[in-house]
This record gives structure tokens, sequence and C-alpha cells, in this order.
């Protein structure tokens, strides 16, 4: 067996535009299933915004945000709470999608297996699939957007939060396919999700202020990609440009590419198994 530091496996990404038959086939089945995916998606984050929003919101009531040029704004937690919610949704559409849906074509199903006797390539499949899953998951966000557009955020700067949360989606499918790489079953991703996503969740500032964590805490939440997804999309919902909007946007794209060159490279060794 291989090393599995060989350069074979670390060489450059060789994906060709054929990728592209990969993801439409993935269109194709999914369309049979849109609407009960869809629903699926959409209604636990809803769940979530109505349960807390509402209901803790009726308790907190404003959260104090610092405002990009300086001072400090009330907010509604329901807004709070949005503004962080449609980034928390794209994260789990993107790593639900990577994990469980594209481990399924690759072990299971042996889908990939197939799609590689036409003149289709490993680096393809990785690409389409990693694509497809940030698709789903801007899909998902967009309807979620829309609702919330319609009694909670009026602001015309949140057309951009589309491209922060398709950027979104793209880093969280890149990491859930390393571990895709890795899994040898189903129960492999519980570590994921426990050891991961979860305490992400609570660290980023999606359901209070990072800056009521103690300081050590705020350094390890700097450090996570959803942190600065919340932080570009929160201020376009209160109608303000994001600070440093450049290093949130570079965090978020390094991630992405660091990471799925990681799980291409990884794909490539279990493949060469």
């Amino acid at each position: 067996m291989r090393d599995a530091f060989h350069p074979a496996y670390w060489a450059p990404p060789r994906a060709s535009t054929r990728f592209v038959a990969v993801w439409q086939r993935n269109l194709l089945v999914w369309r049979k299933l849109a609407i009960p995916s869809l629903v699926g998606n959409i209604a636990e984050p809803l769940i979530w915004l109505v349960a807390f929003g509402y209901g803790m919101g009726a308790l907190v009531g404003s959260v104090t945000l610092p405002l990009p040029g300086g001072g400090a704004q009330p907010v509604p937690y329901l807004v709070f709470l949005a503004s962080g919610s449609v980034c928390m949704s794209t994260m789990n559409a993107a790593t639900f999608e990577a994990l469980y849906s594209a481990f399924s074509r690759m072990h299971v199903q042996r889908t990939w297996d197939g799609i590689l006797n036409a003149p289709v390539t490993l680096d393809d499949i990785v690409l389409a699939e990693m694509l497809w899953a940030a698709f789903k998951a801007l899909f998902t966000a967009s309807a979620i957007l829309l609702v919330m557009l319609l009694g909670i955020g009026h602001s015309p700067k949140l057309v951009l939060a589309w491209a922060v949360l398709a950027l979104t989606g793209v880093t969280f499918a890149s990491l859930a396919l390393i571990f895709n790489a890795l899994a040898r079953g189903y129960d492999f991703f519980t570590y994921y999700f426990t050891l991961f996503l979860t305490p992400m969740m609570f660290l980023s500032g999606v359901f209070f202020p990072r800056e009521q964590l103690p300081g050590w805490v705020q350094a390890v939440g700097e450090a996570l990609p959803l942190t600065h997804a919340v932080q570009l999309v929160r201020p376009l919902f209160l109608d303000h440009w994001p600070a440093d909007a450049a290093r949130h946007v570079a965090v978020l794209a390094g991630y992405a590419l660091a990471a799925f060159w990681v799980a291409l490279a990884l794909t490539r060794r279990r493949f060469a198994r």
C-alpha cells in the first residue's frame, strides 16, 4: 500500500468540465424528491427560529451589538437569531449532503464506481459532489431567507448575503467531504457532528453575542469558519456593511480551498486501495 502522503494523492486538482455531467446527474435524481427534501431542510431551522426567536426573544428582548463605525445598536433578539440561523442552516444542509448522501453514492450504492467507467475522473466526481452540496445548501438557505424577508429583514444589502451563503456552502461541503473520505460507515459522522459542528454553533455567535464568552473561548471561536459567515451576514440584516469583510471572506475561502484539497487527496487514497 502506498504511503498516505504519497505525492500522487496530493497533486493539484485536475478536474475538467466533465464534472458538470455528474452534477446534473445528482440534480436529476434529486428532482424526484425535491419537495420532501426542501420541507425537511427548511422545517427545522424555522422551528428553531420561532421557538427561540419568539419564545426566548420575549425574555431577552434585545441584544446590543457594536457597530462597524463605532458605537452600539440594540437589536431585537429575533433579528439577531435569524441572521445567525440562516448561516447555521447553510452549514447543516451542506454537511448532510456531503456526508450522508455522498457516502451513500460513494460506498453504499457504488454510484461513483459506475461513473468512473465513463470518461470521468475521480477529481471530477469530488468537485461535482462539493458543488452539488453547496448548491443544495444555497437552495435551502434561499428559501429560508425569503421567508425571513417577509417579516424580519428588509435591507437591500441582503442581496449580498446570497454570495456569502454560497461561499459558506462550499466551505462546509469541502470540510464534510474530508470525513466522507475517512468514513467506514454512517456512525462515523457522529464524531464530526458532536465534536465539531455542535460546539461551533454555540461558539460562533449564532445564539448569543460572542463578546459574552471568556477571552480564550472567543479566540477559539474566531478560528471557526461559521463565525466568519455570521460576521458577514448579520450586519447585512441590520443594513450595515460588515467590518473587515475582506478578512472574513479570505478565511472562508482559505478553509474551502484547503479542505477541498485534503478531501480530494484522502478520496484518491481511498480509491487507490
